[in-house]
């Protein structure tokens, strides 16, 4: 899946925390996008199974897409939360975590995770 995919995804989950229901309107707002470049996102991601559009309009998930989105949205919290322990400002990180969270190979993420998992229980002593 590409990077725009991964991002769709993510923010639909993100979304979902928030409200409800999601509809394409709700995904173009929150990514600043066109929604005629939401619709067509969505097309693509409904045709490849990511997720269902209902006769309202409100998008669901489907387990592929909810296994896409919860990768991407733990990468990025998980990285976002190492670059501000490292001391770059919140905005920085959060802006840089979203680019490194579509790039970064398993076995790095999964470092990363085990040494914030180290950290943590360390500083907790």
């Amino acid at each position: 899946m590409r990077e725009s995919g991964e991002m769709y995804l993510e923010t639909i989950q993100i979304l979902k925390e928030k409200i409800a229901n999601v509809r394409s309107i709700d995904v173009a707002t929150e990514m600043g996008f066109s929604k005629p470049s939401v619709s067509r996102a969505m097309s693509v991601l409904k045709r490849d199974g990511y997720l269902t559009i209902d006769e309202h309009g409100f998008i669901s998930l489907t387990p592929s897409g909810e296994k896409v989105a919860a990768t991407i949205y733990e990468r990025h919290k998980v990285l976002t939360k190492v670059l501000t322990d490292m001391g770059v400002d919140a905005k920085i990180a959060e802006d840089d975590a979203c680019r490194i969270e579509h790039d970064i190979s398993e076995e790095t993420f999964a470092a990363i995770k085990k040494y914030l998992e180290k950290k943590d229980k360390q500083q907790k002593k």
